[in-house]
């Protein structure tokens, strides 16, 4: 076999082989490394760089120590789950550098970080001045966890005592002009209904990029045509303009009858209304 053809099947057989180690490994070996999976990583790509070019080498040799240095981690990791001292040592632990608003320059240096690096970090985090910050933590990972002052945190829907609905999560049903049937039943919903509900909207399946079903059972629809506007849901709107309508007529009602009884039945409903529309207002408002 010539040289050059031996290169490519080598090339080709590695490729498959560093893929299916790379897949038992899992995905914390593509986002968060520590220096050990590093390490690990580098050694099984050189292995497997060595053996495609040096020709003289046997092939089934750099396959066993690409699969030795893959069961490494495995084994490691075994470990960590009954050793925390073994864990720490491994996969290390987070540094604090921020405290009380408060840089720890020890921390920092020990680590090898300029303030530069750290403001680097915070400006990421959306962060622009060290005082908001309550504590901050160099992860074993190299990411920077940050905790902002109470005082500087956003506000929240709980923090001003508004009621919200959870939120579950939306269902593709249409992708490129095509229906995703398993995403629709998943929902309780089949296609006789998307299609009502696209015509709802007055678009046809072969125009929609897009179509997603939000918690609340709504269609939204992304167009090929970025040109061409889609109307929003409006249900959930219409059913509080709904209850309000029905509110206000029993107000109406109230003030037009001259039954005293008619009077406090009318009124006595139309509170028991508006408690409800406190309610879900939150909800149908969207």
């Amino acid at each position: 076999m010539p040289d050059w053809l031996d290169v490519i099947v080598r090339s080709i057989l590695f490729l498959i082989v560093l893929f299916f180690v790379t897949k038992l490994l899992g995905k914390k070996q593509l986002s968060q490394l520590s220096f050990f999976e590093y390490v690990i990583g580098i050694t099984i790509g050189s292995i497997g760089a060595e053996v495609v070019t040096g020709l003289e080498r046997q092939i089934h040799l750099g396959i066993v120590g690409i699969l030795t240095f893959a069961a490494i981690p495995f084994i490691a990791g075994y470990i960590s789950l009954k050793s925390k001292s073994f864990r720490t040592f491994i996969e290390g632990k987070g540094t604090v550098f921020i405290k009380d608003g408060k840089i720890m320059e020890d921390n920092l240096k020990k680590e090898r970080y300029t303030t530069d690096e750290l403001l680097d970090l915070l400006r990421k985090k959306d962060v622009y001045q060290v005082s908001d910050v309550e504590f901050a933590v160099l992860e074993a990972t190299g990411d920077l966890s940050v905790l902002l002052k109470k005082e500087n945190q956003p506000l929240t829907a709980k923090d001003l005592n508004i009621a919200v609905s959870s939120v579950k999560e939306p269902q593709t049903v249409i992708m490129d002009g095509e229906i995703l049937d398993e995403p629709l039943s998943t929902i309780g919903r089949n296609r006789g209904w998307l299609q009502t509900e696209l015509e709802k909207l007055g678009v046809t399946i072969e125009n929609v990029f897009l179509g997603q079903v939000n918690s609340y059972g709504e269609l939204t629809v992304d167009l090929f045509d970025d040109q061409l506007q889609v109307p929003s849901p409006q249900e959930r709107p219409l059913i509080l303009a709904t209850m309000k309508k029905c509110q206000a007529d029993l107000e109406l009602f109230a003030l037009g009858t001259e039954s005293k009884e008619a009077k406090q039945m009318y009124s006595k409903n139309s509170e028991k209304l508006q408690e409800a529309i406190d309610k879900v207002a939150p909800i149908l408002k969207g």
